[in-house]
């Protein structure tokens, strides 16, 4: 039965179920009209730290905070009902010890009401993974390109293009994947190592600039409508220009309210008609 059936918020079993059953939609949001708008058709939507650049037009992820990132995730829980909802765990609020992590993740999820949080990292990070999951709060890794650590890969590089890289993707996505996380993000990935990683787990491989054969996709939701600017990465398409549209009502706004024909007598109270 499509989750898209049931009249309650999609579950992190349901999405693991669709596994081999059939594809999974996700996309991110950072804001309650987005989230409105997103909802009805999406499996899951990921608060993304790309609200760093997205939102707050920084950079890179690096210096978003957790309180920052649990206030967006409950704008997008408290404008949403059938989507799950999950929430990125911003850099410097796990890596320090799996203790730290599952204080700032249980403080996120008690303050956004989101259903599970998302990690970046290796196999380094799988025991941070499995203590989360031990005590009560659902992982989505994420492997691969990983955009919290472009000081160490040198930039935004895809991943995966030499032997050795590929096998340990694969390690990484498997040790995640041992540890209880309930899906694996490969972003900027080889697609024939995509492929492989998605034969080999057992959990949904949710591909961004991986493969076709992954079990899901997601992208930035700005990057789809054309909102982020003149250039998109490789891996996004942009299925509408809505910044046209935009663009085009607030030129209508100014020149009628310079033209003084915003307001009308239409838009104003008191007015005996």
């Amino acid at each position: 039965m499509s989750v898209h059936s049931q009249t309650t918020r999609v579950s992190i079993p349901q999405i693991m179920h669709c596994k081999g059953e059939r594809k999974i939609a996700a996309l991110t949001s950072y804001t309650a009209p987005f989230a409105r708008l997103l909802d009805e058709s999406l499996d899951f939507i990921l608060v993304g730290d790309s609200t760093a650049m997205v939102g707050y037009g920084l950079p890179n992820t690096l210096s978003i905070t957790a309180d920052q990132m649990a206030a967006h995730a409950g704008a997008v829980v408290r404008s949403t009902s059938h989507a799950c909802v999950l929430v990125d765990m911003p850099f410097g609020s796990y890596q320090e010890s799996p203790a730290r992590a599952f204080v700032n993740a249980a403080r996120m999820l008690a303050i956004s009401g989101a259903d599970g949080v998302k990690l970046e990292g290796g196999e380094a990070l799988a025991a941070t993974t499995r203590f989360l999951v031990d005590r009560g709060v659902p992982v989505l890794a994420h492997v691969g390109l990983m955009p919290q650590y472009k000081n160490t890969m040198g930039g935004f590089k895809a991943q995966g293009m030499t032997d050795e890289s590929a096998e340990r993707i694969l390690q990484d996505a498997l040790a995640h994947e041992q540890a209880g996380a309930f899906a694996v993000v490969l972003e900027g990935i080889a697609e024939p190592l995509a492929r492989r990683v998605t034969k080999s787990l057992q959990i949904p491989t949710i591909g961004i600039g991986a493969s076709p054969d992954c079990d899901g996709q997601i992208l930035v939701t700005e990057d789809i409508l054309g909102l982020s600017g003149p250039r998109i990465p490789k891996f996004a398409k942009q299925f509408a220009d809505v910044g046209a549209v935009i663009r085009g009502a607030v030129e209508q706004y100014a020149a009628e309210v310079r033209a003084g024909t915003f307001p009308s007598l239409d838009q104003c109270f008191g007015v005996k008609k």
